[in-house]
């Protein structure tokens, strides 16, 4: 049918249909028209009136990146009822689909002359609290007038990201900087982080003496994972994942620092409040903190920090 409708204004119904059947594939005139006529069923003006609403839903999510099954959970909190399996034949045939996370990169380096602390996480990245545990990381993106470094801190419980930094140099201070911002964030909130778990790789920077201090100014007890073992912070790698694949080779290419820069604030903004988690029941990160926050009015009504949760 869509052969034809292409082509009949240049060669005609009767003689598509007549090459059509000389091929083996047959199909009269008459059918053609009769089909032509017959009124839409149920199921194709439904299909049509979900594919709008799945088109909307898919360019929302900065231009395409969510794949079926944040498309699904965000239609479902919209009150939208369809399965999973529609909308993946929809989006299949309408030729939409989300992004696809490449392999991370590791950046930071470990200093095997500087005693590090013990690893008080274990690969058990849940936390039954905001501000019990924060995973920290930094990655490089490269633009066109150099390397630039982006240092990004997270919330286990919420997966809030509550501190980053972008800079031309991956010294103390990139992510010392991310670290000042998720403490001005939560301070602004009055939200303690005593006895809060810091948690990062044995890369130099994260065991120096000004960070280590900070965090100990700050109430924090540091934990780093053991030397060349991603999984010991898999938490934060999976993050700076995310944000290579749905921010620096989604949009970029980058020019340099203030470009990336900006569209950073842009993407943490939309991370933190827009973006739907599958592990967070697909809420967003906002959410979860909202909720939580609205549960427990005063600090004595939290659990004491510190106090992880193993699942």
């Amino acid at each position: 049918m869509a052969f034809i409708d292409d082509h009949r204004d240049r060669f005609g119904v009767e003689p598509i249909c007549k090459v059509l059947s000389e091929h083996g594939c047959q199909i009269a005139p008459r059918t053609y028209w009769a089909a032509k006529r017959r009124p839409p069923s149920a199921r194709s003006r439904r299909d049509a009136e979900l594919l709008a609403q799945i088109r909307r839903v898919h360019a929302a999510s900065r231009g395409g990146l969510y794949g079926a099954r944040k498309v699904h959970a965000q239609l479902a909190r919209e009150g939208i009822t369809v399965a999973r399996c529609t909308v993946e034949r929809l989006m299949r045939q309408a030729g939409l689909q989300g992004v696809r996370r490449g392999r991370s990169v590791r950046t930071t380096v470990a200093d095997g002359a500087t005693p590090r602390p013990a690893d008080l996480v274990n690969r058990q990245f849940r936390a039954t609290a905001p501000n019990q545990l924060w995973v920290v990381d930094f990655t490089y993106v490269a633009t066109f007038t150099g390397f630039v470094y982006v240092a990004l801190a997270i919330d286990a419980c919420s997966r809030m990201i509550v501190g980053w930094r972008a800079a031309r140099s991956m010294r103390t201070d990139l992510p010392l900087d991310a670290l000042e911002m998720a403490l001005w964030h939560r301070g602004r909130g009055g939200h303690a982080v005593t006895g809060l778990i810091h948690h990062s790789d044995a890369g130099s920077q994260y065991t120096s003496i000004r960070y280590t201090e900070r965090l100990a100014g700050a109430g924090a007890r540091a934990s780093v994972g053991s030397v060349g073992d991603s999984y010991d912070n898999a938490m934060a790698e999976s993050l700076i994942g995310l944000y290579k694949t749905e921010l620096v080779r989604w949009e970029g290419p980058w020019r340099g620092l203030d470009d990336l820069e900006l569209a950073t604030l842009g993407y943490v903004d939309w991370f933190n409040h827009a973006r739907i988690h599958q592990d967070l029941g697909y809420r967003t990160p906002a959410e979860v903190e909202t909720d939580y926050f609205n549960t427990h009015k005063t600090p004595d009504e939290q659990p004491l920090p510190g106090q992880l949760t193993v699942h």
